[in-house]
């Protein structure tokens, strides 16, 4: 099955920048384009939120709060997501989870078959 590990996460002050990277571990006989992958998050006391996404020939899709702020990217040959964060808020801190998908729909709903531990993103 799919493996991701999550790391980047820290403390920055606002209007800060911190990039997250998620390295991705596939079976042995897929490949990338077999996924789509994403980022999420969920700050205490509230629901797990979809961030941004990356369909599998690279069409980006993100939440209203982070678009012009947060880039998602995909490195094949390093076989490593990232997520660019850019002029941080208070509110984007939450934990923020790399996630992995072959179904779109499924990844966007909310309910990614795959996903990592979390990094910790502190926004002050």
């Amino acid at each position: 099955h799919v493996q991701l590990v999550e790391s980047g996460g820290g403390s920055v002050q606002a209007g800060g920048s911190l990039r997250l990277s998620c390295a991705v571990s596939i079976p042995t006989f897929s490949t990338f384009r077999d996924y789509c992958f994403g980022w999420f998050r969920q700050a205490p006391g509230k629901e797990r939120e979809r961030v941004a996404n990356i369909a599998r020939y690279g069409a980006t899709a993100y939440a209203d709060s982070v678009k012009g702020r947060f880039t998602i990217s995909m490195d094949n040959a390093k076989n490593t997501l990232y997520l660019q964060m850019n002029s941080l808020k208070p509110e984007d801190t939450a934990m923020y989870y790399c996630a992995a998908d072959r179904s779109w729909n499924r990844m966007v709903s909310g309910r990614p078959e795959y996903s990592g531990q979390g990094t910790q993103v502190t926004v002050s």
